[in-house]
């Protein structure tokens, strides 16, 4: 994930490491940390849920789950076939051979039936108690830099600043879009109008809904918050939910790194990781270039 706060001008900005007038201080050094934190827990939680989620391989609506039930949506298994065990995915009763990557997989001759493979958990082994303890270690740290974040940002006006898009910003979606698109990219300080959707989407509609789910699917808060399965459909609706959540990350994460490779990755990365970005040269006029992509 892109950054996702600026800073002002700060003695730290000082330092500058060249006088060019397109090289500018972008991220501040709380930026970068939180951004490393989340893309780190997030590959944590990624991996060791995957693992979780082969203990019970099948996605269900309802607050019942079972033989008994026909609300299954999603499942990750194996059959034996006339040519032999075979894996599939089946989505919403519609089934897909999958095998040799999910439900049936391994080195040739070591398959086994498991929805994931080895190669996309933590740990590769079946082991449910480790990677339970794994996945709530950051989803913690995930949680807490996140409240931290969101109130740090509310103090500072970085969200009313920087994130909140403004009547200009939604006038210029359509043309966002078309210069995406083209992979015609402008590099400024703020953020575009599809940069300001994507990331607020993420901070306060995906993050929020992944730590909301975690916590109804966990029978020691069902004391503390009693009111989460039945606002959300059930222990198994928030489940189903919660994966939901982890895919559409996936699918922002394979966005984000396509958009940096095409956008220039040596800016990118190091505007993430010293803070300095170089922006477009001012346009023939004497006058800063539009607006950033």
């Amino acid at each position: 994930m892109e950054s996702v706060a600026r800073s002002q001008p700060t003695a730290e900005a000082d330092t500058a490491p060249s006088k060019d007038a397109t090289l500018i201080y972008r991220q501040s050094r709380w930026t970068r940390l939180t951004h490393w934190l989340w893309a780190i827990s997030l590959f944590f939680m990624l991996l060791s849920g995957l693992q979780i989620f082969n203990a019970r391989p099948q996605l269900y609506i309802g607050k019942e789950s079972g033989f008994d039930y026909n609300n299954t949506v999603f499942a990750i298994g194996a059959e034996n076939t006339a040519t032999g065990p075979r894996g599939y995915t089946e989505i919403l009763g519609k089934r897909f051979d999958t095998t040799g990557v999910l439900g049936w997989s391994g080195p040739a001759g070591q398959e086994t039936s498991r929805a994931f493979p080895s190669w996309a958990t933590i740990p590769s082994y079946y082991d449910l108690g480790t990677a339970r303890v794994v996945h709530f270690f950051f989803a913690w740290i995930l949680s807490t830099t996140l409240i931290v974040w969101l109130i740090a940002s509310l103090i500072n006006g970085h969200l009313r600043r920087d994130l909140a898009p403004r009547i200009d910003d939604i006038k210029r979606l359509p043309r966002d879009i078309i210069d995406h698109a083209k992979l015609k990219f402008h590099h400024t300080r703020e953020y575009n109008t599809l940069q300001k959707m994507a990331y607020g989407g993420v901070l306060f509609v995906l993050l929020p809904l992944m730590i909301i789910t975690g916590l109804a699917m966990s029978p020691s808060m069902n004391s503390v918050l009693p009111f989460l399965n039945d606002l959300l459909g059930g222990r198994q609706t928030a489940r189903t939910i919660h994966f939901i959540v982890m895919a559409l990350l996936v699918a922002f994460f394979i966005i984000h790194m396509l958009m940096i490779l095409a956008a220039g990755p040596i800016n990118e990365l190091r505007s993430i990781i010293t803070g300095w970005y170089r922006t477009d040269p001012p346009a023939d006029d004497g006058k800063p270039s539009e607006r950033g992509a």
